[in-house]
């Protein structure tokens, strides 16, 4: 399974990392993946989630 967000699509990102010296190679940051379970069709399903994802879904719920 990739590491991507099931609701908002969110991958990782790549870029540079660098050394003291400015040295410049290749890394990447990986998304806050949590597994949660959310209810689908009435149903429990777990899917992976961004901790922004979760955090957002969490504020809707409470209103």
């Amino acid at each position: 399974m990739s590491r991507k967000c099931a609701i908002t699509g969110k991958g990782p990102l790549s870029g540079n990392k660098r050394s003291h010296s400015l040295r410049a190679t290749r890394r990447k940051w990986n998304v806050n993946l949590q597994t949660v379970r959310v209810m689908v069709d009435g149903k429990p399903k777990k899917i992976k989630v961004s901790a922004r994802a979760l955090k957002t879904l969490k504020a809707k719920q409470a209103i």
